[in-house]
């Protein structure tokens, strides 16, 4: 099973969001992400996230939560995502060769292009709901089939309370 990172930086009621069209081959292309990406041997999930914050942004984190564990299952793959929120972090940003980093007020993050298992878990966290588990399972074409938050069937589409 792949293991990755996200983490979503949000100051002064906008959020550090990265539009991926820099690569070829993305299974995110065209799709709005926070940071992150795969967690290699020995590292934590902190570490791993810590470490791509940094290479993807040029910035370093200095107050983030750990908040979830988001598993995406499909007929081919699954990966497990550790879920993180930051709210400070130091240094000036640079370009990222994966795609444009841009500061997205808070309020329209839900009408970017996202997928669909993205939209639950990012109102989950504009909500505050302690530490979750979200699993996510997707067709092959892409399209979010059931969505399972701490044991519970959510109905589709999601809007939590």
């Amino acid at each position: 099973m792949l293991e990755t990172t996200l983490c979503y930086l949000s100051v002064k009621g906008k959020t550090l969001m990265l539009f991926r069209n820099q690569k070829k081959e993305d299974l995110n292309k065209g799709k709005w992400l926070g940071i992150g990406g795969k967690i290699e041997e020995g590292e934590t999930p902190e570490a791993c996230m810590l470490r791509e914050f940094q290479e993807e942004t040029g910035m370093k984190l200095t107050k983030y939560s750990y908040r979830g564990i988001v598993e995406f299952i499909q007929e081919s793959w699954n990966e497990k995502m550790h879920l993180f929120t930051a709210s400070e972090a130091d240094g000036r940003m640079h370009s990222c060769d994966e795609g444009e980093l841009s500061w997205i007020e808070n309020e329209k993050i839900l009408d970017l292009s996202l997928w669909e298992g993205d939209r639950i878990f990012l109102r989950i966290l504009a909500e505050e709901v302690p530490f979750f588990e979200l699993k996510l399972f997707y067709d092959l074409n892409g399209h979010l089939l059931k969505a399972v938050l701490d044991g519970q069937l959510l109905s589709l589409p999601f809007s939590h309370a």
